[in-house]
């Protein structure tokens, strides 16, 4: 969409973890805090946004470092631990243009203390002949975290992203047998030993900004107990995020053109007309799940070679019924959640579980945010446009 000066209108929409949300496991001081959380990014980043201070790429990755460094999100500060005890961070970016390697990747981060701006950096650091490791789209463990350094980012220890309440969850999942048996303990069941809801879930941004450039930005710390090393879906290009754009030819005249195609003094051939099109995605829930279907990559396919709206398309994959519940085949930790922008500036947040903490930033400056699947967008807050 644009505005009045040819410009496009900037849009941003976050999200911070999917699940089994209910109107019994969220307390409502909970849904409270999460939600004032949400609208404290959004009314920070969606000004500079629309002044154009921020590209769509700084936004995204400003947008999920604030909420790193919020404690009730599962990301940076309050990220959940593996069983061993340890915090694995992930964190990824992409752009549908302006980048030569379009996105990047952190995995297994220990001591980076926001993975979104390591990803971030991989990204616009793209020299070969400069440095060994900006070549390359994802990156690992020590290396990785040697660059982070010498790039200055800020590097903690681990106990940094201690929270009790995550580890308490940790040990209660421990004492559950969680360890003795090493599989990952559907969300569902361990709700049932939790006196308030902890999101298992991912934090993420899509941006569009004036230029019309979609970024993506998201960031986890996986599952609760998950194995050492296991790699989910939000650093794995396609599954849990994406942002793409393309062009569509169309040979159909407009009907003025039709008309000048007909006057028998017309020589000059009437070329086809070109629209861009361009979609960003940020999935959370069980990336296992997205790493099978691919989805964030699989909802834009639908859109570029099968003519889909964005909002059609992700709910045919991560709604209820969508591919995704399919997928479970029978079991029920398929939970999931997919925020979207395409490049009219719509907003899409799709779902297939009980809930999504979610916000937005309508075209009136209204912060729009919500918790539950089943409640709509409540106004926050607002901002100026």
């Amino acid at each position: 969409m644009e505005d009045p000066t040819g410009q496009v209108r900037p849009r941003i929409v976050i999200h911070g973890g999917a699940g089994n949300i209910t109107h019994q496991n969220l307390s409502p001081p909970s849904r409270h805090a999460y939600l004032t959380s949400l609208s404290h990014v959004l009314t920070t980043v969606h000004p500079q946004l629309l002044s154009g201070a921020l590209s769509a790429l700084d936004a995204a990755a400003l947008a999920v470092q604030l909420l790193e460094n919020d404690p009730l999100f599962n990301a940076g500060k309050g990220a959940v631990f593996t069983l061993d005890g340890t915090n694995e961070l992930e964190a990824s970016v992409m752009v549908s243009r302006g980048q030569h390697k379009r996105c990047a990747s952190g995995y297994l981060l220990k001591h980076v203390k926001n993975p979104v701006l390591f990803a971030k950096e991989l990204l616009v650091r793209d020299n070969p002949a400069v440095e060994r490791g900006r070549q390359h789209n994802c990156l690992s463990g020590g290396y990785a975290e040697g660059l982070a350094e010498n790039w200055g980012l800020e590097i903690v220890d681990q106990k940094y992203f201690f929270t009790e309440k995550r580890w308490e969850q940790h040990l209660r999942d421990l004492e559950k047998g969680g360890k003795e048996s090493g599989k990952e303990e559907k969300e569902e069941e361990q709700l049932i030993w939790l006196d308030e809801y902890l999101p298992q879930g991912t934090v993420g941004c899509v941006v569009l900004d004036r230029n019309g450039v979609i970024a993506a930005a998201t960031s986890t710390g996986g599952l609760t107990n998950k194995v050492p090393g296991r790699i989910g879906d939000t650093p794995t290009p396609g599954a849990g995020f994406w942002a793409e754009e393309w062009t569509i030819e169309s040979n159909q005249l407009s009907p003025e053109n039709f008309l000048k195609s007909c006057l028998p003094f017309s020589s000059r051939p009437i070329k086809p007309t070109k629209s861009r099109k361009a979609v960003g995605l940020s999935g959370t829930g069980n990336g296992d799940y997205f790493l099978r279907l691919a989805a964030c990559h699989n909802i834009t396919s639908r859109c570029r070679f099968g003519g889909k709206s964005l909002k059609q398309a992700a709910r045919e994959v991560c709604g209820r019924g969508g591919e995704m519940e399919r997928a479970g085949d029978g079991r029920r930790d398929f939970d999931g959640a997919v925020i979207g922008i395409d490049e009219d500036g719509e907003v899409v947040m799709e779902m297939n579980c009980g809930g999504c903490f979610r916000g937005t930033v309508d075209l009136e400056g209204r912060v729009l945010v919500a918790a539950y699947a089943d409640e709509p967008l409540e106004e926050w807050g607002r901002v100026r446009v």
